[in-house]
């Protein structure tokens, strides 16, 4: 610490690991820091310019543990917002998941690079053992688990003849074919060709797509297989579903829980094409299709709170520690927490803190988060926790094995006031300009006639039946024949599948 205060002084931007993550496990801490290290000048400098600029404004930033510091704090410890984008799209998700009334969701957010899906039951699910790329990060952050399937995914066929989709992107510039800068296709290119985009109100009518150009650049594949374009596209959408399926699969049933007990919440700006699909295919009842649907995550970060993690490495059997050794050991994190929060303009009456142990049977290697209570009555319970969640992860627990307790955690949360949204009376009619026209569409083999509808004109309590589109200035919803969505108190999409007779 005093050679780090000594660098300081000369300039030098430091990391110190001893302060960033005071845990053990020395390689995960020394990635962890020197990932912090590499961002630091790059975000240090990004902020300050920012900061500059927005003098009459307070600036904060998201974290990837579903809470958000100041900008100063963020120019230190840089790594803690290194998913911050897609954390903000889980907490608008569970926000929104639990006005609609549903408890337990997977969060599905689709954009044009990358897929993020996270599960959320009755709660948003956290982690420590995180990796980006080859790295590994063990600071607290929202369970997201990416995959490298978008809208801008890139089609091709490989040397051994066989058709694929990405993880590659065409990016932003120059995009899908259909943007008419280049010629190479991608996701949104096969959804063209199926008729799921109206290419008359891409972004709301403000940006013109080539609907020729998705075909001739899907062509060149399809003659490569010997398909139709219609065949192909057919294919390309298969593929990324299969993608995105299995990333949903990871969270879910690799985990202990079945997809077919949650809701589908489907956001970002292609998530909508694709979400009633792949919750056909995984069984999932419903799905809700938030309004504002391509930038739920910036509704996230309106609604995030300041949040603060700390550890503290342990390292003892729990049979062995009495509550006054937790007690005097949390109360030194807790000292450190309330002064942080006191920095950033919080006191102590303000800050919500929650207390968890990280439990691991003698001579394991992996560690279980369960929560810690004080005092008397639940001095022990956190030891029937762990053995109830071991037992839920891995079919078994040994209630007499000695329990070691290796890191202390705490969670200093001081609650922000919130925007609030307001329910809207239900209308059942649809109103008349909300109806834009019929296009031609193409779905498992046969060709329909769906309707248009403008999303921003309808009301809550409408109902429409698919094949149709529902359109916004940011994304596109497709619903399939045989599903109807009907729109709530809050404009969610509600989607279900309609009872056969």
């Amino acid at each position: 610490r005093l050679l780090a205060q000594e660098l300081a002084k000369e300039g030098f931007r430091i990391s110190i690991s001893s302060n960033l993550l005071p845990e053990y496990r020395e390689y995960e801490r020394a990635s962890t820091t020197a990932i912090n290290a590499y961002l630091l000048p790059v975000i240090d400098q990004y902020l300050s310019r920012l900061q500059q600029k927005l003098s009459s404004a307070e600036l904060k930033i998201m974290q990837s543990n579903e809470g958000y510091i100041t900008a100063q704090r963020a120019r230190l410890e840089p790594v803690k917002t290194i998913l911050s984008g897609p954390t903000g799209g889980v907490v608008g998700a569970w926000h929104l998941a639990r006005l609609a009334g549903f408890r337990n969701v997977i969060s599905f957010d689709m954009g044009g690079t990358s897929t993020d899906v996270s599960l959320i039951n009755g709660g948003i699910r956290r982690s420590t053992e995180n990796r980006v790329g080859d790295f590994p990060i063990r600071l607290p952050m929202v369970d997201v688990h990416s995959v490298g399937a978008g809208g801008g995914s890139v089609v091709y066929v490989d040397k051994g003849g066989l058709l694929r989709v990405g993880p590659e992107s065409v990016g932003a510039n120059p995009g899908p074919a259909c943007y008419g800068l280049g010629d190479v296709p991608a996701v949104t290119d096969a959804n063209v060709c199926l008729g799921r985009l109206d290419p008359d109100f891409f972004l709301g009518g403000k940006m013109k797509i080539y609907p020729e150009r998705s075909q001739k650049a899907l062509e060149k594949v399809a003659k490569k297989i010997g398909r139709s374009i219609i065949e192909t596209a057919q294919g390309v959408v298969e593929i990324a579903n299969a993608s995105m399926e299995k990333a949903i699969r990871v969270i879910s049933v690799e985990r202990g829980y079945d997809p077919r007990n949650f809701a589908l919440i489907s956001f970002g700006g292609a998530g909508g094409l694709h979400a009633v699909e792949m919750a056909e295919h995984l069984r999932i009842p419903k799905v809700i299709i938030p309004r504002f649907a391509g930038v739920l995550s910036a509704l996230g970060l309106l609604l995030a709170d300041s949040i603060k993690d700390y550890s503290r490495s342990f390292l003892r059997l729990a049979q062995e520690t009495s509550p006054e050794d937790l007690e005097s050991m949390f109360s030194e994190i807790i000292k450190v927490a309330l002064a942080e929060m006191e920095e950033d303009g919080f006191s102590a009456d303000r800050v919500l803190l929650e207390r968890q142990l990280d439990l691991r049977y003698l001579g394991q290697s992996h560690e279980i988060t369960v929560p810690y209570r004080s005092g008397s009555f639940h001095q022990y319970s956190y030891l029937n926790e762990f053995h109830r969640q071991h037992k839920r992860l891995f079919s078994y627990y040994h209630q007499h094995r000695p329990v070691e307790i290796v890191n202390l955690r705490l969670r200093a949360i001081a609650r922000a006031k919130k925007i609030k949204l307001q329910p809207q009376a239900p209308c059942p009619e649809i109103p008349k300009r909300a109806f834009i026209k019929k296009q031609l569409l193409f779905y498992r083999n046969q060709n329909f006639q769906a309707e248009v509808y403008n999303r921003s004109e309808l009301l809550a309590g409408n109902k429409i039946l698919g094949p149709a589109l529902i359109v916004d200035n940011e994304s596109t919803a497709f619903l399939p024949p045989g599903y109807q969505a009907r729109i709530d108190q809050y404009l969610n999409l509600i989607v279900e599948k309609m009872e056969t007779k």
